[in-house]
């Protein structure tokens, strides 16, 4: 199934909080915490980081396996890890309506 970002769902990155993740991903530090994104939809309010951030933007039409065969390489994880974080991530996402699957 592709998935697909809600068109009424407003977001924006953060440039420098994204910079600094990014510089922290090729010191190889933990940089989960860093928002670089936010999304607003229904009077709710998510921070993103990066990894959720480069998952968001891909849900353009794409499918999961997709979607993590494109960020394989940028992240120092397991494809598998990966693919299972994703997905409990784009669940959550589809849950609050934040996107859809066709």
């Amino acid at each position: 199934m592709k998935i697909f970002r809600n068109a009424d769902v407003m977001w924006r990155e953060e440039d420098e909080y994204r910079a600094r993740a990014y510089e922290g991903l090729q010191k190889g530090e933990d940089v989960e915490g860093i928002g670089t994104s936010v999304l607003y939809h229904n009077s709710m309010m998510l921070s993103l980081n990066v990894l959720a951030t480069e998952i968001w933007k891909r849900c353009e039409g794409r499918t999961l396996d997709e979607i993590v065969s494109d960020l394989a390489g940028t992240f120092d994880v397991g494809p598998e890890t990966l693919k299972r974080d994703a997905e409990a991530f784009l669940s959550e996402l589809k849950e609050k309506g934040y996107v859809r699957y066709e």
